[in-house]
């Protein structure tokens, strides 16, 4: 039993992120034509990062208290690269 509210919204977070993506096939699926396909992909395109962002930050709450200012920066500047990193490509 999980009792920390914190891993609870972010296990429930990804879960729900899960059940969009797992959705979104079985509507590609349904639709069966590439263009429908590509017009959900790019809603989930929009849909990952917003999770990892909202996770990222529900993480860095429950670790406020026992990390370093220091620490909690260089995850800060570790997801900004990955944005970055990301929106180069």
């Amino acid at each position: 039993m999980v009792r920390d509210r914190i891993v609870m919204g972010m296990a429930g977070l990804r879960m729900l992120s899960s059940a969009i993506e797992f959705s979104a096939a079985l509507l590609m699926l349904h639709f069966n034509r590439v263009e429908d396909a590509f017009r959900i992909n790019a809603v989930l395109a929009m849909v990952g990062p917003s999770v990892m962002l909202t996770v990222t930050t529900l993480g860095l709450i429950g670790l406020a208290g026992k990390i370093s200012t220091q620490g909690i920066f260089i995850v800060m500047t570790g997801v900004a690269l990955i944005f970055l990193g990301v929106s180069r490509v």
